[in-house]
């Protein structure tokens, strides 16, 4: 059978949809490479907002097992 305008015209687009999809894959690929690996990263600091650096260890304060309490539905109390 010999190939209509039509058929081309659907063949030519499915060829530039194809070449744009590969396009924004290697664009994809590019810029995962080019990312700092520490940008992955995001911390809360002690008044739950997200920061990009890390909290201070100096900062840091220890919670005893006993201070912290679980209540279920059935009221048994249940620390695991």
């Amino acid at each position: 059978m010999a190939e209509t305008w039509n058929k081309k015209e659907r063949e030519k687009k499915k060829k530039q949809k194809k070449k744009q999809k590969e396009e924004r894959k290697q664009d994809r690929l590019e810029t995962a490479k080019s990312k700092d690996p520490n940008d992955i990263f995001s911390y809360v600091d002690e008044y739950g907002n997200v920061s990009s650096t890390p909290p201070d260890p100096t900062k840091n304060f220890a919670i005893k097992l006993e201070d912290v309490g679980l209540v279920f539905p059935n009221g048994k109390l249940r620390i695991s």
